[in-house]
């Protein structure tokens, strides 16, 4: 059997899936070792059994298949090969399964064959209700495997509603400070402008006291010059 699961590799779902995988193969193993020691009808009711555990391992395997492009780049080595690995087992169990079918002395017994004349139309029964029930296995197993995506898929969607609803309220804050930041740019141009105003008027008292003073300098003079003439 494959590698031991790694549960430190891989997405959730395909950890799920390998999990089930194994549990599977358990059981297909167990029934094709048990198989050869069985003749007659007991034969023919397990070999549909082993065929539904095939069939199950290879939906698993085929959903694991998907499943791989969702593994982080720096797990993908370890879990291509474990995924080689069940794929060689499931390869191998179909080979023993199909060699057990073949020796039809120890399925049918004494009996003849369905396609043979004068085969007994019951087996035809048995085998079209044993598909049947396979058909509805696999139907059953699928609507599992759909319900336990559609439930991954709706706890994705909450995160990334979650996720939609914190950038919100990100967004919210940065507008808040930016409209902040516009206030108190507005508030520092009027500061500039109210400067700009009082130097303006500190350089005209300034014009007006020194020629003010200019004046009485030159009146003063003209006072001192007109005495002493």
């Amino acid at each position: 059997m494959a590698n031991p699961l790694d549960t430190d590799a891989g997405s959730e779902l395909f950890t799920n899936y390998e999990a089930e995988l194994n549990r599977i193969q358990a059981d297909l193993t167990q029934k094709l070792d048990t198989i050869p020691s069985l003749t007659g009808e007991p034969r023919k009711a397990a070999l549909p059994s082993a065929d539904r555990a095939l069939d199950e391992a290879k939906e698993v395997l085929d959903s694991m298949r998907l499943e791989k492009a969702n593994i982080p780049s720096n797990a993908k080595a370890s879990v291509n090969k474990r995924f080689r690995n069940y794929e060689t087992d499931i390869d191998a169990a179909k080979r023993k399964l199909a060699g057990l079918k073949d020796d039809r002395s120890a399925l049918f017994g004494s009996r003849r064959y369905r396609d043979e004349p004068g085969a007994a139309p019951g087996d035809e029964q048995l085998e079209q209700r044993q598909q049947l029930l396979s058909g509805t296995d696999r139907l059953e197993r699928s609507s599992g495997r759909l319900r336990e995506s559609q439930r991954v898929a709706l706890e994705t969607e909450d995160i990334g509603r979650n996720t939609l609803a914190d950038l919100g309220r990100q967004r919210e804050t940065i507008e808040h400070t930016r409209g902040t930041l516009l206030e108190s740019e507005g508030y520092t141009d009027r500061s500039n402008k109210t400067l700009r105003g009082m130097a303006r008027r500190m350089a005209t008292n300034k014009i007006v006291t020194i020629a003010i003073i200019t004046v009485l300098v030159i009146l003063i003079v003209a006072v001192i010059v007109s005495k002493f003439r």
